[in-house]
């Protein structure tokens, strides 16, 4: 597998298995300097915990961050960062008979078919939602440093559940409240009602899916590299490395296709000395470059494909039709989980950007 890095200059390795040993990240091109500690990135690890409510998968692991180089005496050295949390909560027996019988909608039998059946079957090995928790090691300290440098902040949240949605939200709104709940919805009426649902699913043994806005903010002009590393590239193909992720729209997305030109475009204004766009239909991105706006994106999530309910499947090795029912500890909902996960690979493509375009050095000066 050749495809677990991702970033030009702050480049972000991924290892481990669902039930492997460990998961963990390597971190090369972190500036020297930066501030930085366990506890800090353990406090976001902690909010794609599993086993933390009955909405979410009941699998229960300490999640706890270990650090082993690139850090000393609080502060980055330079060197590659490596962290890692050890998988303990593991039981692979429901996942034995997978093997012959692929579950619908996972990659089970499309890894066997790619890696020759070498492939890691336990728990769906690095195909599981479970490898995200390096991601989230790797954007704590992404997100520490645009922040500590250059006052760029992220900011995502659940938009909608099902067809439930949050009303119109203030960013102060989201900044405060969007960790508030178990859902991950600021609103708290339609938090409520995403919660309901959510616990109803469970007991159905049935699943949803749901969309998950972010939104970036205090971004300068002219992040990105065009063409084929165009910021809402980047965005995108980090996106799309979260499992169970179907489509992404950045600013008025797909909306665009069925407004005026006249209506969508974003004409120029002065505020506070800066040249930048009245409004935001563009989501922050013009021609793969940041534009002085915030960023605004929306992710889709399918339901999650492990539900309790029986499905139709086919036995590789007879060929015959089989039903399957699959017992084991899932989420009704990967939205809840996935918004630190977005906030995280949000941060690692605007650290890289930033990086690369001169604006983040090699040490970041004290005070």
């Amino acid at each position: 597998m050749t495809g677990n890095v991702l970033g030009k200059r702050f480049v972000v390795v991924s290892f481990g298995e669902s039930h492997g040993k460990c998961i963990g990240v390597v971190i090369d091109g972190c500036p020297a300097g930066l501030p930085i500690s366990e506890y800090e990135i353990q406090s976001f690890l902690d909010l794609r915990k599993p086993g933390e409510s009955f909405i979410t998968t009941q699998r229960k692991e300490e999640d706890k961050v270990e650090i082993l180089s690139g850090v000393l005496d609080g502060y980055t050295t330079g060197a590659p960062i490596a962290m890692l949390v050890w998988n303990k909560d593991v039981d692979s027996t429901p996942y034995i008979i997978f093997k012959k019988i692929p579950r619908p909608s996972h990659a089970d039998y499309f890894s066997f078919v790619k890696y020759g059946g070498f492939n890691d079957w336990r728990g769906g090995g690095r195909f599981s939602g479970r490898i995200t928790t390096g991601y989230v090691m790797a954007g704590a300290i992404a997100l520490k440093l645009i922040k500590e440098i250059l006052g760029i902040e992220v900011l995502a949240y659940t938009k909608s559940i099902g067809s439930i949605e949050s009303r119109p939200l203030s960013i102060d709104e989201i900044r405060q409240n969007r960790y508030t709940n178990e859902v991950r919805c600021p609103d708290q009426d339609a938090a409520q009602k995403m919660n309901e649902l959510l616990i109803r699913l469970r007991r159905e043994g049935d699943s949803i899916g749901g969309i998950i806005e972010c939104i970036v903010t205090n971004v300068p002009v002219g992040l990105g590299e065009p063409v084929f590393d165009a910021l809402d590239s980047d965005l995108a193909k980090a996106i799309f490395s979260i499992p169970a992720v179907k489509g992404i729209e950045v600013g008025s997305g797909f909306n665009a296709s069925r407004m005026l030109g006249s209506i969508h475009n974003d004409p120029f204004t002065l505020i506070d000395g800066k040249i930048v766009p009245k409004t935001n239909n563009a989501g922050g991105i013009v021609g793969g470059l940041s534009t002085g706006r915030e960023i605004v994106f929306r992710v889709a999530f399918k339901p999650p494909a492990s539900i309790a309910k029986p499905q139709m499947t086919l036995n590789i090795d007879t060929l015959k039709e089989e039903e399957i029912r699959i017992s084991g500890r899932h989420d009704p909902s990967v939205v809840p989980r996935a918004v630190p996960i977005v906030e995280a690979v949000t941060g690692i493509v605007i650290a890289d950007h930033a990086i690369r375009s001169g604006l983040i050095g090699t040490v970041v000066k004290k005070g």
